[in-house]
């Protein structure tokens, strides 16, 4: 199973570098007021993953706050008692199996 990891992930190591090597063209990304971006398009589109990776994450960081808090005031509170349940009379309890 370790040489099947391992080679799996020189695999995807292999594809990731043939995928960089044929995109080496310049690419020009167009932004506001006439200003433009040339670069090789391999770092186009790395550049387009990281900032889909940091918006995903700055998205998720108000209900990651939102949790945390609920989990800290969960601790601070202190847990109620269970008052202990009386036994029901034998006649209110159903019979087993039916």
């Amino acid at each position: 199973m370790k040489y099947f990891l391992w080679l799996l992930k020189a695999a995807i190591f292999f594809t990731l570098f043939a995928f960089a090597l044929n995109n080496q063209q310049d690419a020009t990304v167009h932004l506001f007021f006439g200003a433009q971006w040339r670069a090789p398009l391999v770092l186009v589109v790395l550049a387009a993953f990281a900032f889909g990776l940091v918006a995903g994450v700055l998205g998720m960081v108000p209900r990651w706050w939102k949790h945390k808090q609920a989990a800290q005031r969960m601790e601070a509170a202190p847990a109620p008692r269970a008052a202990s349940p009386e036994p029901a009379p034998a006649d209110s309890v159903p019979p087993h199996g039916i």
